[in-house]
């Protein structure tokens, strides 16, 4: 639930990881299969229809599980796999506990009282995960970080606005609470898929936050690593042009889900790699 960034992995061909990785060499590409891999699994123990505290049982004994894993190995082989892959990528392991805490806030909570609190659940469940690849990617500057930071939390804030109605349909709501009041939006409303004028502005209003978040990342992004991070580029892109799309559709995504074509997503990558490949950006 809450459309985690990183739950979307290998489930199929037309995802946005699929086509920003794809132009990537094998060594990286497997290295990352694995990261997502384990992002995935993580995320399927939340989303779990068997009731809380026995996911929560299994979400502590995957924590653990992890932790014999890079101790020396688990049960799990996708477990075992990560910790090969952190220790030849050089990658802090205190990331992959924060994705577990961040999945971990889905089995707690179902509200959000303030935007601080939805940007530590952006940060757990997205930012940790672009923190995770930067060794994979080969990034070199330390500012490289926030540009993974801002882009986790521009790419999570697409997400929630994107799947609002879906999100309702299982009593969530991600969008700060502070937020429906200030703009006269009760959590009724939302619940019940009500497409209203206030609904429209406050969906309005989070769409420019999502977008300040993109411009942070483009900012943050050293000029030195545009080349190392040119995958991630792809995903920046895509998911930008999702958060248009929403516009477009006047922020109604209650009546069926807000996608992007499989031939824009094409046509981005193949942009972004023609860049890198041509003009090394």
């Amino acid at each position: 639930m809450g459309g985690n960034v990183a739950a979307a992995v290998l489930k199929g061909s037309n995802t946005s990881f699929y086509y920003s990785f794809s132009f990537l060499p094998r060594r990286q590409r497997d290295a990352l299969k694995t990261v997502y891999a384990f992002c995935r699994q993580t995320d399927d123990i939340v989303d779990d229809t068997r009731d809380v505290d026995t996911r929560m049982e299994r979400l502590h004994r995957w924590r653990g599980a992890l932790g014999s894993a890079l101790e020396g190995t688990s049960e799990y082989s996708v477990l075992n796999q990560l910790s090969d892959v952190a220790k030849r990528f050089n990658i802090p392991i205190v990331h992959f506990y924060e994705l577990i805490e961040g999945v971990e806030m889905d089995l707690v909570k179902n509200r959000y009282a303030t935007f601080d609190e939805l940007q530590t659940y952006c940060y757990r469940v997205a930012s940790s995960v672009g923190l995770m690849c930067l060794g994979i990617f080969n990034s070199k500057k330390e500012r490289t970080r926030d540009y993974a930071v801002n882009l986790g939390i521009a790419l999570q804030l697409t997400n929630v606005l994107r799947d609002v109605g879906i999100d309702a349909k299982y009593g969530r709501i991600y969008l700060p609470l502070e937020d429906l009041q200030r703009f006269g939006c009760s959590e009724q409303d939302i619940l019940a898929g009500k497409y209203t004028s206030q609904f429209v502005e406050l969906m309005e209003f989070e769409s420019r936050r999502a977008e300040e978040f993109f411009q942070k990342a483009q900012e943050s992004l050293p000029r030195e690593d545009r080349r190392a991070m040119f995958a991630a580029k792809i995903m920046e892109r895509i998911y930008f042009h999702t958060l248009l799309r929403i516009r477009e559709v006047q922020y109604n995504v209650f009546d069926r889900p807000v996608t992007l074509p499989r031939t824009i997503k094409f046509m981005i990558a193949v942009k972004y790699w023609l860049m890198h490949r041509i003009l090394g950006a």
